[in-house]
């Protein structure tokens, strides 16, 4: 329970379908996290995560920008200010109101800086439990947009608002822990000093199964339409199922670092994830690698973008909702009656964008034809 800043007589509560039995109901994406953590801790295993997104701000109200159709939008800062002090400078008192009101709501923010772009910033939330990481992505999200209207502004976490413009990525942060014994300290699982990677044999495992499920389960990392908009070749978004030692083009980056902070980056997902669910796939992926023991290919050199060294990723929701529909391991990891009611809403959103006439085929088209 929160209280948010402004409002000491709201409260503001996260919740868990159930069943009416008490049981928890199996569409239910925050239910999903918690049956997956269990499972993680009959193997020994607590595991952290920490999210990282990207989000635009608009000189826009919600009035605005239903009558400019979402379009020729103003935003908070002109120009390509990637990391700037003097753009944040400039808006001070909206990133104080971030800062303040997200450490108020038990949201502790690393890092808030701009990205390259007008009026993108990016900020990193504090690395916690899993579950606890979940809640914080799930309410920084809803409350950024509350704060910007507060301040005549505007919030999108769309993957790809505009196609002449960089996406907004939303990556995830993750280690694995083995649970503390009495009188003992958590030891990051995916540390090895003796190993010349610095990974452990536990971390390659969990490495190779996100990567071995990667496509079949975009679906649930890519939730959007729109989300695949992103994956396009030059962007920075991964478009294989590749992984490398700080490189950047791969779906999953290796930092190796200390005891502390070794850990795995998980970029395929954008801003626009459910982070329940997202988090859940990544973690549940991971456990099913050191399950099953697999190995990873050998890790990307260079751009892997395009890399035949490896499987590629769907490009579109349609195409990824049906990879998800026929794999056996989503089934395993996540459980039938979660898959299949995932499958039936994706299908039920590209069926809903199948019926739009778009702006590009009315340019394309009307005077052509």
């Amino acid at each position: 329970m929160r209280f948010p800043p402004g409002e000491p007589d709201t409260a503001v509560f996260l919740v868990d379908f159930v069943n009416q039995d008490g049981t928890a109901h199996p569409a239910c994406p925050r239910s999903l996290l918690k049956r997956v953590l269990a499972d993680a801790a009959k193997r020994g295993y607590q595991a952290t995560f920490g999210s990282e997104f990207e989000f635009w701000v608009f000189k826009e109200t919600p009035e605005s920008l239903h009558e400019k159709g979402f379009r020729n939008l103003q935003p908070i800062s002109p120009g390509m200010f990637g990391y700037s002090w003097l753009r944040e400078d400039q808006n001070r008192s909206f990133c104080h109101a971030i800062l303040d009101e997200m450490t108020a709501m038990d949201i502790e923010i690393e890092a808030l800086h701009t990205e390259t772009g007008p009026g993108v910033y990016e900020v990193a939330l504090r690395y916690d439990e899993a579950l606890r990481a979940a809640d914080k992505a799930a309410l920084f999200k809803t409350h950024m947009k509350a704060l910007a209207t507060r301040h005549g502004l505007s919030v999108t976490f769309m993957a790809k608002w505009s196609h002449d413009l960089p996406g907004s990525s939303g990556h995830l942060h993750q280690s694995l822990w083995t649970v503390a014994q009495p009188g003992g300290a958590p030891r990051n699982a995916f540390f090895d000093g003796k190993a010349e990677s610095k990974l452990s044999a536990t971390a390659l495992h969990y490495l190779a199964g996100q990567l071995a499920l990667m496509p079949e389960l975009t679906a649930l990392y890519s939730p959007t339409v729109n989300s695949y908009k992103r994956y396009v070749p030059g962007v920075w978004a991964p478009l294989t199922a590749s992984w490398g030692p700080e490189n950047r083009t791969c779906a999953i980056r290796t930092i190796a670092g200390g005891p502390s902070s070794t850990r795995l980056e998980y970029r395929q997902t954008a801003a626009d994830i459910n982070p329940y669910i997202a988090i859940a796939t990544c973690l549940a992926a991971g456990l099913y690698g050191i399950e099953k023991k697999l190995e990873p290919p050998p890790a990307g050199k260079g751009d892997t973008s395009m890399s035949e060294a490896f499987k590629a990723l769907p490009r579109t929701l349609k195409e990824a909702t049906a990879w998800l529909s026929a794999s056996a391991g989503a089934r395993e990891i996540l459980g039938e009656p979660f898959v299949d009611h995932y499958v039936r809403t994706r299908e039920w959103e590209v069926r809903q964008f199948e019926r739009v006439v778009t702006e590009w085929e009315l340019k394309r088209y009307f005077e052509s034809i």
